[in-house]
């Protein structure tokens, strides 16, 4: 065997892909570098997973930097044979700089790369030459993520050098184990000075073993042995898998603490149908991200807001509420539909979020193949509210799967109805716009009451009401009634349990309801203070000649939105600012705005908010109907669980409790 190095291939006389031909081929994507990373390289990992094997295709993303025990190995293997010209080759120079970054993907419970490694030969299973040494084949699993593998281009394009290293281990055609490790470079086209003639180069280099003019993989022992030397993770006995290694990876400008965090919260927003458990289906795939050793945890999106109501949509469309969308002319299935509606806080973007649309609100619905990997998050109609959001999950049919793949840029990140023929075309079209009917009628725009009930559907009432926000869906927040004497309005929104000054405002008897800030954060601060008569002879009195106090309720703030584990509670601060023990109660209602009725009894088949606790200014809950309060400065939060469609009126009542 021969020393491993780097072998450049010219140009053949019948012509070949230039490497800046191939690197292009992704486009100009609209998502960064480091997302489609994920999408594609999991979305590889999943169509390589061996069918009956036993647990979750696993798949992990390690950041590190070489050690100084093996980057002397880096740099005696890997620099040799290389291109001198810097700008043909660049990794010689990122070789020779102090530290070298790396980044490695890899997956087990996957086949691995295997079948012949030359691509004349011809075999069923291709995996190492489509990976390896062919563009643009077409994908030979049915029902898979990919189309024609453009995808694998990203590893390249996201190495500051065009470099990575494929390290991967498959099964032979006599039913053993081979490990294979092969370098690959993709650049750009050159032309070089060789003895007393030009020659051209396409920008592809490989690193391996030279076999009859054609550049092979390390194998057996002596890629074992490579591995070591480099600091790579072995393959276990009877493991099988790829990993590929991205040397010098560009990081957006993100620190690798900071590229890990993101690439953990990007495998939560594009992979979360594979990290699910369903009916009691197990999760299809296991993720983990590290920098330099360390766990960077992947967000659970169950537990992670608002990506757990795009589980809900999804467990909805897989069950009986999911909705069948059909194509009338020419007849067709195309899928089925699940949405969720829900009251919620406005959101705190992050980056991940961002990158796929989604800020302060959520109304979008996931699209994706019978895969179940994300291809987009289509917008649909902006709810009335911050208050509100919907997710919605639409899956193809399987019928219908090569027609959305078509539709698919090479990155895989939408549906394109405009590049396909009809009747393909009209699929698409139609699927969009049965998606947007449904979105309608969740909405409820169409100002029509709802059956079996006498009042105006709320969706349609918030056109009219723009200046409250409902408890719940459709408005969402708890309603007003200024009356004479009130604070004027209070402008902007205050942040979830703070104070702004000067919130605490003097009592106006009779109005005992608290008030929501409005859509635009502009809602009346009308809520006022409630007073019932005190007991000359209760605490906190100065004998029979001291004037009469009365226990009072002092509003503090808005009433806000709050996540509470699985859902979202309406919460209002309020103390009692009389000295003194207190009893205390939630008087709750429903109303619509515009009118003077309060509802206390629920209409048939309606629901009603219900009392969750009391909240002390150490965060522990008090669940009971009625509590007893020591007044004073302390902090006290009442925590309701608004009523479907409807707006929520709180009022905290108090009266003294007599010394026994």
């Amino acid at each position: 065997m021969t020393a491993p190095r780097w072998f450049s291939q010219p140009y053949p006389p019948e012509g070949a892909s230039a490497a800046e031909g191939i690197r292009n081929q992704l486009g100009r994507p609209e998502l960064d570098l480091l997302t489609i990373l994920v999408r594609e390289s999991a979305q590889n990992s999943w169509d390589a997973r061996i069918p009956d094997h036993p647990g979750p295709v696993d798949y992990r993303i390690d950041m590190s930097t070489v050690s100084p025990a093996h980057a002397g190995a880096w740099r005696e293997l890997l620099l040799a044979g290389a291109p001198s010209q810097r700008e043909n080759f660049p990794l010689r120079e990122a070789l020779r700089r102090g530290s070298i970054r790396v980044m490695a993907v890899s997956d087990r419970g996957t086949r691995g790369l295997g079948g012949p490694t030359r691509a004349d030969s011809f075999a069923v299973e291709r995996d190492f030459v489509s990976f390896i040494r062919n563009i643009g084949e077409p994908r030979d699993t049915a029902l898979g993520g990919g189309t024609y593998g453009f995808g694998k281009g990203i590893f390249y394009i996201l190495s500051n050098t065009g470099t990575i290293l494929v390290h991967s281990r498959c099964r032979t055609a006599l039913g053993g184990y081979e490990t294979r490790l092969i370098g690959c470079t993709l650049w750009k086209s050159y032309g070089a000075k060789e003895a007393d003639e030009h020659r051209r180069y396409t920008g592809r280099h490989w690193w391996g073993e030279n076999s009859g003019g054609v550049v092979e993989p390390l194998t057996g022992q002596e890629a074992d042995s490579a591995v070591r030397s480099l600091g790579l993770r072995p393959f276990g006995a009877e493991e099988t898998g790829t990993t590929v290694v991205v040397i010098d990876p560009a990081l957006d400008g993100l620190t690798p603490t900071e590229a890990a965090d993101y690439l953990a919260d990007t495998i939560a927003w594009h992979l979360w149908p594979k990290m699910i458990s369903t009916s009691g289906r197990p999760a299809a795939m296991r993720f983990s991200v590290s920098c330099d050793g360390e766990n960077r945890p992947v967000p659970d999106p169950r537990e992670t807001r608002p990506l757990s109501m795009f589980v809900a949509a999804y467990e909805r469309m897989t069950g009986s509420d999911g909705d069948r969308l059909y194509c009338k002319s020419p007849k067709r299935f195309l899928g089925r539909l699940g949405l969720e509606k829900r009251i919620m806080p406005p959101l705190e973007p992050s980056r991940a979020s961002r990158m796929v649309g989604i800020e302060d609100i959520v109304h979008h619905v996931c699209l994706m193949r019978p895969a179940e990997l994300v291809v987009t998050y289509r917008p649909g109609p902006k709810p009335p509210s911050v208050n509100q959001g919907y997710a919605g999950v639409f899956r193809a049919d399987e019928s219908m799967d090569e027609v959305y793949a078509k539709a698919e840029p090479p990155t895989h990140d939408a549906w394109n109805p405009q590049s396909l023929e009809r009747p393909e075309s009209t699929f698409v079209h139609t699927t969009f716009r049965r998606i947007g009917e449904a979105l309608e009628s969740l909405l409820s725009l169409g100002g029509t009451a709802r059956s079996g009930s006498s009042h105006v559907a709320l969706g349609a009432a918030s056109s009219f009401f723009s200046g409250l926000v409902g408890g719940t869906w459709g408005i969402g927040g708890a309603t007003a009634y200024s009356k004479p004497g009130t604070t004027a309005p209070r402008h902007g929104r205050k942040e979830n349990g703070g104070e702004p000054p000067g919130t605490g405002r003097p009592a106006s008897d009779g109005n005992p309801a608290s008030s929501a800030s409005a859509d635009d954060g502009t809602a009346g601060d009308t809520r006022h203070d409630t007073d019932h008569h005190f007991s000359p002879d209760a605490p906190g009195a100065q004998g029979a000649s001291a004037p009469r106090r009365r226990p009072r309720v002092q509003y503090v703030g808005d009433p806000y939105y709050e996540d509470r584990g699985t859902v979202s509670l309406l919460v209002q601060n309020f103390r009692l600012p009389v000295p003194g023990r207190q009893q205390v109660h939630a008087d709750l209602a429903v109303t619509l705005p515009g009118t003077a009725g309060r509802e206390t009894d629920p209409p048939v088949g309606a629901g009603m908010p219900e009392l969750v606790g009391w909240e002390d200014s150490d965060g522990h809950v008090h669940q009971s109907g009625t509590i007893r309060i020591e007044g004073g400065e302390s902090l006290w939060r009442v925590l309701v669980l608004p009523a479907p469609d409807t707006m929520t009126e709180i009022a905290v009542k108090v009266e003294a409790v007599k010394p026994s």
